[in-house]
């Protein structure tokens, strides 16, 4: 008996990679907090236990709408018979309940009892349900008890479905073969805290755990309204942990002089701190520290501390760029230096435009380039550029592709399919007798190609700042055959294909040029703020005094774009003061209000002031994002002004008044709520999707966007080029220069060929 409670107690600790001991947060707590976390960690030994008191339990609902891949929904045949499911736990967290609700429909055609439904747990069974004849062809739910001692850090769940429609002949292609499970079902999991030591070794854990697949959530706590050092090194922590938290995305509230109640992290000096530090003993350098939360053993706080704002800074720059040296309780920040300057467009999370780039360098996960199954999944790569890539009038994108793949039994009709952003790009056939393949490609664009040996026109192709590159392997595989009373059947292996990490795909030597204003590049890729990754070339304006909210906002957006590009916003600079920031040639963010200087009809499309607002509408508005609209369409025609209690906010495009190249964005709403509105949009990817143009105007109905005012040029074009692209949306124009460069050219070889002719008989000239 003891031996059996000894082994349970080990597995429960082999859950976390944390310690189960506390370190007090406040001196005056040390006693209680102490015997708090012993208590919890010497009842939490059994696999599964009951909520202890005090200890806390959280209990939730994953339908699989949000974990499964989308749709959510799983279309299981006899060709692809599973379903896959991924999910985390925390490091500060055990699971001790878990519970699968399953909803599906079965085919009426299949065999009552021989047809079923098996679940995997980290390929371990779970259980099996057998369909029966009352179930066939009806929606059906089942569930599943789930023994928590096999989920881990890190889960994979399988569903493989087990079907038959007949006992002798039976094609596992056959479209009788099929079972729907519902993106209603859910894996319902209750989650107990763990008590974990205070140590700087495992940071960001618990600040942000990477097993952890919802939206990083993250209270910052200040004393009081921070002046611009405190915001830029609140901005600078924001960026790295949005860079962490990538496409989960991430959210700031900001508090003033309160007390959070769950994980948070607090910037303070020696002169100024919350109240619940007024008593914490005094800093000597910039230091980051791990403590416990003063009225929950179970919650951490992360202490930003300095004698003043610059030891702030410093701190902030030491987590963004030396974290991997932090242990124990807290360190300080000793020195923080930039050995090489940030160069424009080399962002971490963008592909390289210097030199032609391998696939090994792109992929995200191990074993990204492979593919198996009967029916191999397709592989899919990201291509994140920068949005003012100027690729028009280029004959394309050249890639060299190199790939391997089980050789197929005949020439059966099998290939490889490339597309680009959900559109065919080219298909290459897999031979039986060359099971591995080099191909040179070149990705059309925009105008698209012309096949000469077909007359065939390629799809043109519009590359954006967010691109995905898949390649389908398609096998064509025999699986029965035979006449009627006799039929052959055919063991099935599964295929397996590999893109060789060799590959490579080139976008050097492209020039750098967009129009703005461009919301959708700001709004997806961070652009123009984005050219340089650490943001060394923005500023941002705000209030003097910052609202919550609207600190929040401007934590949010950087964090934003951290995750875009993959870096900390380590050079920005922030000011609350107009008469330093118009005379410095960055681009400029504004958040809150627009200064007096800016509010000027040609500048300012939208101006929201508390309940006030007005909007410019365009002569005719753009039906899609993407379509380009002429001069004379975005030119304002009406103005109309509204007064109203509802919330209401709006992102704003411009052009820099004093240095052509550079812009400003303005990030406005009326009210608290009207920021909630944006935040929500800048994190929700569908929401992001419908910012463009000039104005984006946010409702509690969601996101619309105009093309109005003025456009401008960012970026270098030579001449020529710059001629080519202003002609290329005035067709007539181009049209009727071209006549008039033929009738020169032909002016100019007229009169080359009567001088000819004048000389040649003339007196001199036969003499």
């Amino acid at each position: 008996m003891t031996r059996k409670i000894t082994w349970f107690t080990a597995l429960a600790l082999g859950l976390t990679p944390f310690t189960h001991a506390e370190t007090p947060a406040v001196p005056s707590l040390q006693s209680a907090a102490s015997t708090t976390a012993v208590a919890a960690t010497v009842d939490l030994a059994p696999v599964a236990p009951a909520a202890l008191p005090n200890v806390p339990v959280r209990d939730v609902a994953y339908t699989f709408a949000k974990i499964a891949p989308p749709p959510g929904t799983f279309a299981l045949r006899g060709t692809n018979p599973e379903g896959v499911i991924e999910f985390g736990v925390r490091s500060d967290e055990v699971v001790t309940n878990a519970m699968l609700n399953l909803e599906f429909t079965p085919s009426p055609s299949l065999i009552p009892v021989e047809s079923q439904v098996k679940v995997f747990l980290n390929d371990e069974l779970m259980g099996v349900t057998a369909i029966t004849k009352e179930q066939l062809g009806k929606p059906t739910r089942f569930q599943l008890p789930i023994d928590p001692l096999y989920i881990t850090d890190f889960n994979r769940l399988r569903l493989v479905f087990v079907g038959h429609y007949q006992n002798i002949c039976e094609n596992p292609a056959s479209n009788t073969l099929w079972l729907d499970i519902s993106k209603s079902s859910s894996l319902d999991l209750r989650y107990q805290s763990l008590s974990v030591k205070n140590d700087l070794s495992h940071f960001p854990e618990p600040f942000f755990d990477a097993r952890d697949n919802r939206p990083l959530t993250l209270p910052v706590v200040f004393a009081a309204a921070p002046d611009v050092a405190q915001q830029r090194a609140a901005s600078i922590f924001a960026s790295w942990l949005g860079d962490k938290a990538q496409w989960r995305g991430q959210n700031f509230p900001v508090l003033y002089n309160q007390l959070p109640t769950q994980h948070a992290v607090v910037f303070a000096t020696n002169a100024q701190r919350p109240d619940f530090l007024k008593d914490y003993p005094p800093v000597k350098a910039p230091t980051v520290e791990i403590i416990s939360h003063p009225d929950n053993p179970y919650v951490k706080l992360l202490l930003i501390l300095g004698r003043d704002d610059n030891d702030l800074i410093m701190a902030a720059q030491g987590i963004a760029q030396g974290n991997i040296l932090f242990r124990g309780q807290n360190v300080t920040v000793d020195k923080v230096e930039q050995l090489v300057p940030r160069q424009p467009y080399d962002a971490p999370n963008w592909v390289r435009t210097d030199r032609p780039m391998t696939f090994a360098e792109l992929q995200q996960y191990p074993d990204q380039l492979q593919t198996t199954g009967l029916l191999p999944p397709p592989i899919s790569l990201s291509l994140n550029l920068p949005p003012d890539l100027f690729l028009i009038r280029s004959a394309g994108i050249d890639m060299r592709l190199k790939y391997r793949y089980t050789s197929t039994r005949l020439m059966d009709g099998s290939r490889l399919s490339i597309s680009l952003n959900n559109q065919f790009v080219q298909d290459y056939p897999l031979s039986p007798n060359m099971p591995e393949g080099s191909k040179i490609l070149r990705l059309p664009l925009l105008q698209g190609l012309q096949d000469a040996a077909r007359q065939l026109t390629i799809p043109a192709l519009k590359l954006g700042a967010t691109n995905q590159l898949r390649f389908d392997f398609d096998y064509s595989t025999l699986l029965a055959s035979g006449a009627e009373g006799r039929c052959e059947t055919y063991s099935t292996a599964p295929n397996h294909a590999v893109i060789d990490g060799n590959s490579t795909i080139d976008f050097s030597g492209y020039r750098h040029f967009m129009e703005m204003p461009d919301l959708r590049a700001f709004a997806n890729a961070g652009f123009p703020f984005s050219r340089l990754a650490d943001l060394s070339e923005t500023l941002v304006l705000v209030p003097p005094k910052p609202a919550p909210s609207q600190l929040t906002t401007l934590l949010n957006t950087v964090g934003n774009i951290g995750a875009q590009v993959g870096y900390p916003a380590v050079g920005i600079n922030i000011t609350d003061d107009w008469s330093q920031a118009k005379d410095q040639d960055v681009d400029v963010l504004i958040v809150g209000t627009i200064p007096p200087e800016l509010r000027d009809d040609q500048k300012i499309n939208l101006l929201v002031d508390q309940t006030q607002s007005w909007v410019k509408m365009p002569n005719r508005q753009t039906g899609l994002p993407d379509m380009l609209a002429p001069a004379s369409d975005r030119v304002a025609d009406s103005k109309v002004t509204v007064s109203s209690e509802g919330a209401m906010s709006a992102i704003i495009g411009v052009q820099s008044p004093n240095f052509p190249q550079r812009s400003i964005v303005a990030l406005l709403a009326d009210s608290p709520h009207g920021y909630s509105l944006l935040n929500n949009a800048l994190l929700d990817s569908g929401k992001r999707e419908a910012v463009f143009g000039s104005v984006a105007v946010i409702r509690e109905s969601g996101v619309n966007s105009l093309r109005v005012g003025d456009t401008y040029d960012v970026g270098h074009l030579p001449w020529w080029e710059r001629i080519w692209h202003s002609l290329s949306t005035h067709p007539v124009l181009l049209a009727g220069v071209a006549v008039l460069v033929v009738v020169i050219a032909a002016m100019m070889a007229w009169r080359l060929l009567r001088l000819i002719s004048r000389r040649r008989l003339s007196p001199d000239e036969r003499d």
